[in-house]
């Protein structure tokens, strides 16, 4: 899964990356108005979200992110401790509210409550649609039964697509979700990985289920 953070001091920025690290892949950010870019492009499970920040405050980057619609849950991280600032972010759409200083392990477990309550992480974590189910810890896949064989990438895609079965996911959004915006590859990759999973799903009919949106991407649902 995939986390943002937006965090203006660099030590901690550093020293959050590295706590999260372990677990999630992490995305760093330390100026508002490139936070608010990077959430608006909808690919993030969680964003970590620091009040004072240079270019424009945390309160207006999740008034944007909630404006546009975007429902990632968004973790407050921050100095302020006073009930008015916590009652803002609230207010404003964030999800939960944790000042510094801090320590890890309560990060982490805010993070992993978040994940659950959004869908995003289960204690299983296991996912279905239809007759496919994906098994996270081991990164193993079953159709209609039978196991077969995904590389890490194309189980990736095959898991961002079904997370957001129903919704049209721009190619820009799978690119940037399962190779990452630092990637050396091109985003025709992107059209190549869907054209893989189809010719793994159509023994048993499924790849019907990837469909194309002209001039967009691709959307996940039953045909």
């Amino acid at each position: 899964m995939r986390i943002l953070v937006v965090e203006d001091n660099v030590a901690l920025l550093e020293s959050i990356n590295q706590i999260l690290s372990e677990e999630f892949e992490v995305d760093c950010i330390e100026n508002g108005e490139e936070g608010l870019f990077m959430a608006m492009q909808n690919i993030y499970d969680l964003i970590v979200l620091d009040v004072m920040l240079p270019e424009m405050d945390g309160f207006e980057v999740i008034q944007k992110i909630r404006g546009g619609h975007i429902e990632t849950p968004v973790l407050f991280l921050t100095a302020k401790d006073s009930l008015g600032d916590r009652v803002k972010g609230l207010d404003y759409g964030g999800d939960d509210y944790l000042t510094k200083p801090f320590q890890a392990p309560e990060l982490q477990a805010r993070i992993r409550a978040l994940l659950r309550r959004s869908g995003s992480l289960t204690t299983n974590q296991t996912i279905q649609y239809r007759g496919i189910e994906l098994f996270g810890k081991e990164k193993a896949i079953l159709v209609d039964g039978y196991p077969i064989k995904l590389t890490l990438k194309q189980y990736e895609m095959l898991e961002y697509m079904i997370q957001n079965k129903g919704a049209i996911l721009t190619k820009e959004q799978l690119y940037d979700r399962v190779w990452g915006f630092d990637s050396d590859t091109t985003i025709g990759i992107v059209e190549v990985f869907v054209h893989h999973l189809r010719k793994k799903m159509e023994p048993f009919g499924y790849h019907k289920d990837i469909q194309t949106v002209r001039g967009i991407g691709y959307i996940m649902k039953e045909q």
